[in-house]
């Protein structure tokens, strides 16, 4: 294993009726921003949970923040942020919403002319406003980490920032939000926490064997909840096991001491800028072709994720590993997830080439847990999904 230095300091508020204990978590004194995206929240009650619990407070609310929140959109809510003298933020909705407060917990305190600058200087944000999280949609594991993805339409990118001022204080999750979300949002949810698990996962071995079982124990758990969440949203047990898999696999734990690839999501988000499409639906079409070209480095943690995850026990190591591939293509079409480029664009010929341009651009030579998958590389994966 590698040396790690581990802290996780948000406090977590799992169960029913969690959303009433708002007022234990913030400051008496607080003026808070309520900040949610488009209005779900106001059809499945949570809205009135989170305003009734927070009767107490001045409370100002923005509402509208999209999915891949946007920075045009954030910077309003950053006027409204200075302008109300704001002391604290609460993000009441999914990854996309909690994302888009984190970037507006650190522009708010940012001294620069330009809060974009907080994307592209890369470094780590190490104070922000204090703020909290109402977790409507399990997918992210944004509610317990410290990252952060913001989308600019104007420049079609989407760039990742985080640090450790951007922790949330405390995450609210309650399992029964679970039950109005749509069937789609639901198959994201767990495709993106898979995705998340398998990028920290799927490298090469290091003799981290507990990191290694707590990774396999987590997508183990996706799998066997995946088929009773689908059907029904509101089993509260396969809510709970969903919502805190979520959690777990973007929370910073099964990362610690190993090696990290992510090369999935860096090129994902390009196909999310360009087109538009879900997040968890471009790991998708990436991820089974991204192990296929990078398989000689993979094929050990492959066969292993195929014995142990998959009971696939017969054939050579390469085989077994082979096969590790495949039964994750099949899982995400197990969702009614496409998992093609060409399913949902039809100008995607030079995309490839287009991406790994912007890559070079931004001086990004060299992906994954080797720092050897350069633009080229990445050009030939991407073609490989159309």
């Amino acid at each position: 294993m590698n040396n790690f230095k581990y802290r996780n300091p948000t406090k977590i508020l799992f169960g029913k009726g969690q959303i009433e204990n708002l007022p234990a978590e913030i400051p008496a004194n607080a003026k808070v921003l309520m900040l949610y995206g488009g209005g779900s929240i106001k059809k499945n009650g949570i809205y009135d949970q989170v305003k009734k619990a927070l009767s107490g407070y001045e409370v100002v609310e923005f509402g509208g923040i999209p999915a891949n929140p946007e920075y045009s959109v954030l910077l309003d809510a950053l006027k409204v942020i200075k302008e109300e003298k704001i002391t604290y933020l609460l993000a009441v909705g999914g990854g996309s919403v909690i994302d888009g407060t984190k970037f507006l917990s650190a522009a708010a305190l940012y001294q620069g002319e330009t809060p974009w600058d907080l994307l592209t200087n890369k470094k780590p944000v190490t104070e922000g406003l204090p703020f909290g999280t109402v977790l409507t949609l399990p997918a992210t594991g944004s509610e317990m980490n410290s990252g952060s993805v913001i989308t600019r339409a104007e420049t079609q990118e989407k760039l990742a920032f985080g640090g450790p001022g951007l922790f949330p204080i405390f995450s609210v999750l309650d399992p029964e939000v679970i039950k109005s979300i749509p069937q789609r949002q639901l198959a994201n949810g767990i495709a993106d926490a898979f995705t998340h698990v398998m990028e920290q996962y799927m490298t090469y071995p290091i003799g981290a064997l507990l990191q290694d079982r707590f990774a396999e124990s987590i997508i183990q758990t996706l799998i066997e909840v995946a088929p009773a969440i689908m059907k029904d949203p509101s089993d509260y047990q396969a809510a709970c096991n969903f919502m805190w898999s979520c959690t777990m696999a973007l929370n910073g734990l099964i990362q610690q001491g190993v090696p990290g690839d992510w090369a999935i999501h860096s090129m994902g988000h390009e196909l999310t800028a360009m087109y538009g499409i879900d997040h968890a639906r471009t790991l998708a079409i990436l991820a089974g072709n991204h192990y296929r070209y990078n398989f000689g480095t993979k094929k050990e943690k492959l066969a292993q994720y195929a014995e142990r995850v998959w009971n696939i026990t017969e054939g050579s190591l390469e085989e077994k590993a082979h096969a590790g591939i495949d039964k994750t293509d099949e899982f995400f079409k197990s969702l009614g997830i496409d998992i093609k480029l060409s399913d949902y664009t039809k100008d995607y010929s030079e995309t490839g080439n287009i991406i790994a341009k912007r890559f070079i651009d931004r001086g990004w030579m060299g992906l994954g847990e080797h720092k050897l998958l350069a633009p080229a590389d990445v050009q030939k994966i991407i073609e490989m999904s159309y």
